[in-house]
């Protein structure tokens, strides 16, 4: 299966472990499996869709990274530490509606007012203000989980 969708060996591997380790840290006796093929399936296709999600978002990363000019290019260190601040708060933010996001987005990357942001969106600052609360409540408890 994963040799289909992953055409690279190392990453295949990569997604292969992660998928174990998922297994073993779980608190799940397998042995109790009626189906432990479509288990192991299920685990697997969850990490394969993290893995393409995080390739994603680094892709469109360093897209943006490369429109800046050299001398405000981050490190080769400082770009792996953003891609992966980018994927927390990508899976911190995973489920919401997508104008909550977007909303949660532009006032904290882009430190734009709630005002700005209601424009934007074409949204009242209310419904702004309510998206923002229902963001932050949805990343302190994925983060608290």
């Amino acid at each position: 299966m994963l040799s289909r969708k992953i055409r690279n060996r190392s990453d295949a591997q990569d997604v292969t472990s992660e998928t174990f380790l998922q297994v073993v840290d779980s608190d799940l006796d397998p042995r109790l499996f009626h189906e432990p093929k479509a288990f192991l399936t299920t685990v697997a296709k969850r990490v394969l869709f993290h893995f393409h999600r995080r390739q994603t978002l680094e892709r469109d990363y360093l897209e943006r990274m490369a429109l800046l000019p050299m001398a405000f290019a981050p490190s080769a260190e400082e770009r792996a530490l953003l891609v992966e601040a980018i994927v927390q708060i990508d899976r911190a933010l995973h489920g919401l509606p997508l104008p909550v996001r977007r909303a949660f987005l532009y006032s904290q990357l882009d430190g734009m007012s709630q005002e700005q942001i209601a424009a934007e969106l074409g949204v009242s600052v209310r419904t702004v203000a309510r998206y923002l609360t229902q963001a932050l409540r949805h990343c302190m408890l994925a983060t608290a989980g």
